[in-house]
């Protein structure tokens, strides 16, 4: 599958920033989720983001680890996630990145993950907690799965780990654009520009940068200089705040072209 290449193509030939849009799986429930994802492909998501909920996601802010809790009370697993997406993946055009700490891999097992993964339709994997250095067979089972190993980047990591993510990471590289847990902001970071340019010098991938993202001249101020904005914690917010209501997927979809500028 090339679809994550494809989409990356097709935002740099369109002339507008690509948008990365991040969901918790399982909230309010799976159902609600495969309606969330279908939609967000269907309103200018260039890619999707799936989070599988964890019980300790020290790398999420606090809108993600209550949106986890609530996935997670709902009866979402990883297994339930992927069999979500296997059965509506032929309703989604959009690629889908599995965004997941290493335990609940690690719980089913890498051979059963990747083959259940690929088949459900997954195009890229990023594993949080997975260092470049540590990921050697893990990755492996990746490609040969014909899935994109995706790795993060953050203003501490060296240009030697750069390198190394660059060299074994395909897809997309995903940059955190600060240090410290996910959130909306009020500003892009003041470093985020130089850490783009710092990585470009090492890297062809597209860079799809995150933290903090939540309005559409945040994703047209980062397009300047990196290939996709991540939105997370702002899209997650409004599934929280909306997600007992009749107009959920409505409201998605209205934020989701809002941020793309579309509407």
């Amino acid at each position: 599958m090339a679809r994550i290449a494809d989409a990356f193509a097709a935002v740099q030939a369109s002339g507008r920033p690509g948008l990365v849009a991040y969901v918790t799986a399982g909230d309010p429930n799976l159902d609600r989720s495969a309606e969330i994802l279908m939609t967000l492909g269907a309103n200018g998501a260039d890619v999707l983001e799936v989070g599988v909920p964890f019980s300790d996601p020290l790398a999420d802010g606090p809108v993600i680890q209550r949106a986890s809790e609530r996935a997670l009370k709902s009866g979402t697993t990883l297994r339930k996630t992927l069999e979500m997406i296997r059965r509506r993946r032929p309703q989604i055009a959009a690629p889908i990145v599995l965004f997941t700490y290493a335990n609940p891999i690690v719980r089913m097992g890498e051979a059963a993950f990747a083959c259940a993964a690929a088949d459900a339709g997954i195009d890229g994997v990023l594993v949080l907690d997975l260092p470049v250095e540590e990921a050697g067979s893990f990755r492996q089972r990746l490609v040969d799965a014909d899935m994109d190993p995706i790795f993060l980047l953050s203003p501490t990591t060296t240009d030697e780990r750069i390198r190394q993510s660059a060299e074994l990471g395909r897809g997309f590289l995903y940059v955190i654009s600060r240090l410290g847990v996910t959130g909306a902001r009020d500003r892009v970071a003041a470093d985020a520009e130089p850490l783009v340019r710092r990585i470009r010098a090492h890297s062809d991938l597209p860079l799809a940068l995150g933290f903090g993202i939540s309005r559409p001249e945040h994703v047209v101020e980062i397009g300047r200089w990196a290939d996709a904005a991540v939105v997370g914690s702002a899209l997650v917010n409004v599934i929280a705040e909306h997600g007992a209501s009749s107009d959920l997927i409505d409201r998605v979809g209205a934020y989701t072209r809002w941020l793309k500028g579309l509407s």
